[in-house]
């Protein structure tokens, strides 16, 4: 039995290639609710036996299954099922998210509907095939070819579950991989739902795992050598560790990791905009974003107008229980990140910046893993709170004195994530948006839109997830030199 608010069949075993089984050991993980401190639900713990037996599965069903030689439309049917499957299961993969990472679950209702679209956008892909014909130099025929890479291991983190395990596995199924999902200990009911969604798609035995694991067993199935490619999201100290791993094997691996995204505010900027298009960003899932505009760069004569916005914003946050239809913001997902998220609030202190508004426990929550929306200000690029990603609701104001200036700063990190500029001016917008070294960037604001590659530049990672880009991630390219083309390639 459980007491999780989702309805799951199986909530305590593995889903092993397309079955459900009792992992090896007798262990489980407790799920803990960020807002009550309370244990809401158990699952599995795989060991590393059960890792061993699920890319066995994976490889047998990738080197002798059916999967990765189906065509693209034809992979395409089942990803459509699978988005069928998931929009019967919206309300559990909303109250799932509530109720493990602490989003309010008024906004979580609300995005949980379209996780679908993932699936449906990688069946558009897959449908389109995956081969390109050009011409070759001694004449004849190139066929460039995409062909599954093989077995994948998508190691995903808490903070947006379903999001971040979706760009995985909805292009890696239209690639036609076999995929091992190991999520985060402390958010794992997401994809024991999708598993139950897969399962009733009727996608072909071998396919699909997900084992519900500590960390010590995510590192097993890193170093295995049956997993041709791994793509992670995380923290960019275990990326970069995990990217070493697999280089040594010559893996393949895509990295989606940390950030410390600036805002550039120019001196043109319509405050409004400013803080409608900030907000998001820093109180949005409590701040637990690695795209947030976390760093607020703002010309020295608007620094008092912009901080006055930004603080009137915080105030008026309502933050509380994620079930309560009102709460504008939940918990920190962990004690260790509510512990961390302070640290942070009082090295910025003890290094000479101000504090705004917010730095504490809101007043009216005695437990729960709760913070107040904080804004710093009088804040350099070389304090510890603008160098480093705090992960939680907590931004941080620089004053700078000319355009040059402000580009130097949001350059001067060791992220390259996202970011944005502030402006009424186009022009102005796309010529400091080729300047700043991210993988994203926006106007007035942040996108993150699944069909458009999403990555970062330094040590935000390696590679792109969605778009074309993100399928491609997930195959490697043949060529083919033909003196005459195969029937279904002749025009």
């Amino acid at each position: 039995m459980t007491d999780t608010l989702v309805n799951l069949a199986s909530p305590e075993k593995l889903f092993i290639g397309g079955g459900w089984t009792n992992s090896s050991g007798s262990d489980g993980i407790e799920i803990i609710s960020p807002s009550t401190e309370e244990k809401v639900g158990r699952v599995a713990k795989a060991t590393t036996a059960d890792m061993d037996r699920a890319v066995a599965v994976a490889r047998d069903a990738f080197d002798n299954g059916p999967w990765p030689r189906m065509t693209g439309p034809e992979r395409a049917v089942y990803l459509r099922r699978i988005a069928g499957e998931m929009a019967k299961r919206s309300d559990d993969f909303a109250r799932a998210w509530s109720m493990q990472v602490g989003m309010p679950y008024s906004q979580s209702s609300m995005t949980a509907p379209f996780m679908g679209g993932y699936y449906t956008y990688a069946a558009d892909l897959a449908e389109k095939g995956f081969e390109e014909v050009r011409p070759a130099l001694a004449g004849g025929h190139a066929i460039v070819v995409h062909e599954p890479v093989g077995v994948v291991a998508a190691v995903v983190p808490w903070n947006a579950p379903l999001a971040t395990l979706s760009l995985k596995v909805a292009f890696a199924l239209a690639a036609g991989c076999t995929i091992i999902a190991k999520p985060s200990p402390e958010t794992p009911l997401e994809a024991l739902i999708l598993a139950e969604c897969i399962a009733a798609a009727g996608v072909p035995e071998g396919v699909f795992s997900v084992l519900t694991a500590d960390r010590d067993v995510s590192d097993h199935l890193i170093r295995h050598e049956g997993v041709d490619k791994v793509s992670f999201t995380g923290s960019t100290a275990a990326g970069l560790n995990i990217a070493s791993i697999v280089s040594a094997r010559s893996g393949r691996i895509t990295t989606e990791l940390g950030g410390k995204s600036a805002a550039i505010v120019l001196d043109d900027a319509d405050i409004g905009k400013v803080v409608e298009g900030i907000m998001p960003n820093l109180v949005g899932l409590c701040g637990q974003q690695c795209a947030a505009f976390s760093r607020i760069l703002v010309p020295l004569p608007l620094k008092g107008a912009v901080e006055e916005a930004m603080a009137a914003a915080m105030q008026y946050v309502q933050v509380g229980d994620p079930f309560v239809e009102t709460t504008q913001m939940g918990p920190l997902v962990t004690q260790r990140q509510h512990g961390r998220v302070f640290d942070y609030i009082r090295q910025g202190k003890a290094q000479g910046a101000r504090i705004v508004t917010g730095g504490n426990r809101p007043a009216h929550l005695d437990r729960g893993w709760f913070v107040e929306p904080t804004l710093f200000t009088d804040a350099s690029n070389d304090m510890t709170i603008a160098r480093e990603e705090i992960f939680g609701p907590v931004g941080t104001i620089i004053a700078y004195g000319s355009e040059e200036e402000a580009i130097a700063i949001a350059n001067d990190n060791i992220y390259g994530l996202s970011g944005g500029v502030f402006t009424q001016d186009v022009e102005r917008a796309y010529r400091v948006a080729r300047r700043i070294r991210t993988g994203n960037f926006g106007h007035n604001g942040r996108v993150i839109d699944y069909t458009i590659p999403y990555g970062g530049f330094k040590q935000s990672g390696v590679g792109r997830e969605g778009g074309v880009e993100g399928l491609h991630g997930f195959t490697e390219v043949k060529a083919v030199f033909m003196q005459e083309l195969p029937a279904h390639l002749k025009a």
